[in-house]
């Protein structure tokens, strides 16, 4: 097989090109081992399958809480809500107790599901890909839910450096 041939752009170029593509935005939740909850932003999201239905989501290889998403046997996918958008920041930006005043549930695997959110996905960590500065994680679901009035609700989007609340056309 022929090897990629090296980028004719740099760094910036690709991230600014990659801005352009409007992603939702979700909060993936876990515990560790210790009982300490877990929770990191990330809009890097998609689905993979419908039967089995497996769903993927990336974290850089560098991230604190790499160690336990990488071990642990379960994570939720709480898709967020354009009224979340303090949800948002608070998941990629506060350190120490993220979850301080957080309104959540357990989920059947014990792992939290964020009050609110405008649909969650409970999985299995079932595989894991390192690639490049990433690790890809390929999730199992094994429940899934949608908010009660998500029909009345926006997603919350990111794209071009900014967050919107999606409305449809």
């Amino acid at each position: 097989m022929k090897r990629a041939s090296p980028p004719n752009f740099d760094q910036g170029a690709f991230k600014q090109a990659l801005s352009q593509f409007a992603t939702g935005v979700t909060v993936i939740t876990t515990r560790a081992a210790s009982g300490q909850l877990i929770g990191i932003t990330a809009s890097s999201f998609n689905s993979v399958s419908l039967d089995p239905p497996l769903v993927l989501w990336s974290l850089a290889t560098r991230s604190a809480s790499m160690p336990v998403f990488r071990s642990n046997s379960h994570y939720v996918i709480n898709v967020l809500a354009a009224s979340q958008l303090d949800l948002c920041k608070r998941f990629a930006t506060v350190k120490g107790d993220r979850f301080e005043g957080v309104s959540h549930a357990a989920g059947d695997t014990g792992m939290p599901v964020l009050d609110g959110a405008l649909a969650w996905f409970e999985c299995h960590n079932r595989s894991r890909y390192e690639e490049g500065d990433h690790v890809i994680f390929v999730g199992e679901v094994e429940r899934c839910g949608v908010h009660e009035n998500a029909a009345d609700m926006l997603p919350l989007v990111f794209q071009s450096g900014q967050f919107h609340g999606l409305k449809s056309l």
